[in-house]
């Protein structure tokens, strides 16, 4: 395990729990039933994962020598 950086998965499972919980007290507050409200923050917590995700990666790539 060379130069494994455990701080990336945590951010990223840190940054998707948040953002589902957000989202889904926002919807609570603007009259959504709890049901749909948890699958629209599960939703954005899939969409952000996959945004921290890319992003992270697009850091770590280096530049081609072709």
């Amino acid at each position: 395990m060379r130069k494994y950086n455990f701080v990336r998965p945590v951010l990223l499972i840190v940054t998707a729990l948040l953002v589902r919980s957000i989202v889904t007290n926002a919807c609570l507050l603007l009259g959504m039933e709890a049901e749909p409200a948890s699958s629209v923050g599960f939703m954005a917590m899939i969409v952000a994962a996959f945004i921290i995700f890319s992003r992270m990666n697009k850091r770590r790539r280096k530049p081609s020598d072709k």
